[in-house]
């Protein structure tokens, strides 16, 4: 009995992923149909690498999202997609380091001072793609997608529905925020005549999805590579959360070496076939909490359900017909999340505000992500998220070491 519901909780657990999963291509002008594909593959590799013992199903990324827009606009899909293999060889690089280092080094490189503010970059750098959308224009603001009283009407639904289910559901419900708010916006949507079924009405049963090449630019490689600082501190986060859930130290076994790889090697091969980047999902995390089966064959066939349904060209279809006025409803909530969760991530760890080190390296890093500060040598240019993961990498490196006014006062009353 219990191998006949196998498949059918691996078919919940995608259920759970699925609002996020396709909310991330629509927003950055994938596929839908390859994100599933990808994610279903990125998840076996996973399992591949770390033998199958950690109950976690990988998906799309949202930490790359302002940078696979701006890179997309800058230098094209295909350059993205060879930056994004190479962001998922700093995972590789990084699980190297790992294992030889272990995951002090980590720690050392990354601290919170680092990785809080890029984090709010990250979150903070979309805000007004995330306001255009929901007034009914593209996200530069140049065009007028949806009039802007049934745009703010839908995408304030979107917002509202997406708060209250996250805050006062139930069970798995309360899982599924965002797919909760783009059927609710959906179906506003159609009520204001705004959904167009065109494509869905001509797009076969059975499709392949649009996979697409990556191409190799050096430009988009060296831009998006600091990318990758904030995803992979999530993901130590994320692999601590599942240990805890279980009870068991996936830290150690099956390693976190082999965690990162996994993750790493799914990124690079969702990237290969068009796809965004694959993370591990809080979501699925908090359903595997809920329902307190932790059996990793279930993510098993998540992965393979996500397989079969990329193959469904109505579906893929279909999600294209979502208006942007419910994805930026959405948006305005998700981005904001991620930019809380970097000042969560100073909170935490109580990094002191009041020495002028970190505070230099806060500042200056939000500054500069905020303000679009750029530096080029020639026809190379770094700006946005990648400077300033550089920059506050590289100010955590060269300056001194503060120590807190206790150690001070200590030091001083062993003098007298």
């Amino acid at each position: 009995m219990q191998k006949i519901l196998l498949p059918l909780q691996g078919a919940q657990m995608l259920f759970v992923a699925f609002g996020a999963l396709v909310l991330m291509p629509l927003l950055t002008g994938m596929d839908t149909s390859v994100a599933l594909f990808t994610a279903g593959m990125g998840t076996l590799l996973f399992q591949w690498v770390t033998r199958r013992q950690v109950p976690v199903f990988l998906a799309s990324s949202f930490a790359f999202i302002a940078p696979i827009l701006y890179s997309v606009q800058t230098w094209g899909l295909p350059s993205t997609l060879g930056a994004l293999m190479a962001a998922g060889a700093v995972y590789l690089l990084l699980a190297s380091v790992v294992r030889i280092r272990g995951v002090g080094f980590i720690h050392r490189l990354l601290p919170p001072v680092v990785v809080g503010p890029v984090i709010i970059i990250i979150g903070l750098g979309l805000a007004p793609v995330a306001v255009n959308m929901a007034l009914g224009k593209s996200g530069d603001g140049a065009l007028v997608l949806v009039a802007p009283d049934i745009a703010l009407i839908v995408s304030l639904a979107s917002l509202l529905t997406t708060i209250l289910v996250a805050i006062f559901a139930k069970g798995l419900l309360k899982l599924m925020p965002i797919l909760a708010g783009i059927l609710v916006g959906y179906g506003l949507s159609l009520g204001f005549g705004i959904v167009d079924f065109d494509k869905v009405m001509t797009a076969a049963w059975l499709a392949l999805p649009n996979f697409t090449a990556p191409e190799f630019n050096w430009h988009a490689i060296a831009f998006m590579i600091p990318v990758a600082i904030a995803p992979a501190v999530e993901h130590i986060g994320d692999i601590l959360a599942i240990s805890s859930v279980t009870g068991k130290d996936f830290m150690k076994k099956p390693g976190l070496h082999r965690t990162l790889a996994g993750d790493g090697l799914a990124t690079m091969a969702a990237a290969a076939f068009g796809g965004p980047p694959n993370t591990t999902y809080s979501e699925v995390t908090g359903a595997v909490t809920l329902t307190r089966n932790f059996n990793p064959v279930i993510m098993t066939w998540a992965a393979i359900s996500a397989l079969l349904l990329a193959f469904v060209g109505k579906l893929g279809a279909l999600m294209q017909t979502i208006p942007v006025p419910v994805m930026g409803g959405i948006m305005c909530l998700l981005f904001g999340s991620i930019a809380a969760v970097g000042l969560n991530t100073l909170i935490r760890n109580r990094v002191d505000l009041a020495c002028p080190r970190n505070l230099a390296i806060v500042g200056v890093t939000l500054v500069f992500g905020i303000g679009g500060m750029a530096f080029g040598i020639g026809s190379f240019s770094l700006s946005g998220i990648s400077l300033c993961g550089i920059v506050a990498i590289t100010m955590n490196l060269l300056l001194p070491a503060s120590h807190a006014p206790q150690d001070e006062e200590q030091a001083e009353a062993s003098e007298a």
